[in-house]
């Protein structure tokens, strides 16, 4: 596929939102990636990726070998997906602490949407793909509803949580973010950040390195979780692609649940900046909500974030055209 420096800058535009949909429990990057029309080409391009580049590498040549594993494209897309983690991620803290109603109805109704636009591409009402549906949503809801486990302090454990936190960020529906917070991660994971952030603005090595080094070993284990799920999404988009739209569409029905304005706090944990958050919350209705419920705000982001994704599917729509 023959793409210029403008193609690159969407490319890498839409990883930023990838990036951004990543950071926050109940929001996933594949989703944004699904909608925006590169979903299928992420799944095709990692599956294809392996250790077969360094064979050809040597025998036809880095170019060549660059350009046949598209890697112009995920080099574009992660790059806007690393940039996004990191310079985001105080933002949407902040917007989460400040503004959790506004925030979450703005991400609710870019689910809500993106449901629609899924679940319109499935194209048989087989019972297996019903039963797909019911499952997953079932499945997709009990995670949600799940109560976080410890924060890890093993190097095991963060490999672990790798490996799983980057299969949820590329199905759409699943939010890593959220497993690692059912995980007890979620809040390491923020520290680690903060600690290569840190080091990288004072040039401290030492802080540099100890961010780094766990960052390696997550890192193994999201290239592990990567490359073998891709392999399973990659097969079941090309022979059972019903099947798996109805799985996704449920995970997404499911993850609603998380993403409800309204919450009642059940428990609180201290973050990495040693503030108190919610830590396991139950959906709730307005009426019942400790505070202001700003119902109408409410509705207009959560507006908002539907007609934004329904924007992007006409955007995706006249290109492909």
């Amino acid at each position: 596929m023959q793409r210029n420096l403008r193609d690159y800058l969407t490319i890498s535009i839409k990883g930023l939102a990838m990036g951004a949909a990543d950071v926050v429990p109940g929001v996933s990057g594949g989703t944004i990636a699904f909608i925006s029309g590169i979903y299928e080409e992420l799944i095709e391009t990692i599956n294809g990726l392996n250790i077969s580049f360094f064979k050809d590498w040597k025998n036809e040549g880095f170019v060549s070998s660059w350009k046949k594993y598209n890697l112009s494209f995920l080099l574009a897309l992660f790059s806007g997906i690393v940039v996004s983690i990191l310079s985001l991620s105080k933002i949407i803290k902040w917007l989460l602490h400040n503004e959790p109603l506004l925030l979450w109805a703005f991400f609710f109704g870019l689910v809500l949407a993106s449901i629609l636009y899924i679940g319109k591409q499935i194209t048989s009402r087989k019972p297996k793909v019903i039963l797909g549906i019911i499952i997953a949503t079932v499945l997709s809801y009990l995670i949600t509803i799940a109560e976080p486990l410890a924060s890890p302090d093993s190097n095991w454990y963060l490999l672990f949580c790798g490996f799983i936190a980057i299969i949820a960020m590329i199905l759409p529906g699943v939010s890593g973010a959220f497993i690692l917070l059912v995980l007890g991660a979620y809040q390491t994971f923020i520290d680690i950040l903060n600690q290569l952030r840190e080091g990288l603005i004072a040039m401290d090595f030492t802080v540099l390195w100890q961010a780094l080094s766990k960052i390696i070993i997550i890192g193994i284990g999201a290239i592990v979780g990567l490359k073998l799920f891709s392999k399973v999404l990659n097969w079941m988009f090309k022979y059972h692609k019903n099947t798996i739209l109805a799985i996704l569409t449920g995970f997404m029905i499911g993850s609603l649940n998380k993403l409800w304005p309204w919450k009642k706090v059940l428990s609180w944990r201290t973050n990495s900046e040693g503030i108190e958050v919610p830590f396991i919350e139950k959906s709730i209705l307005p009426n019942q909500y400790d505070g202001d419920p700003k119902i109408l705000w409410v509705l207009l982001f959560t507006v908002l974030g539907f007609f934004l994704i329904l924007l992007l599917e006409r955007l995706s729509t006249k290109k492909a055209k």
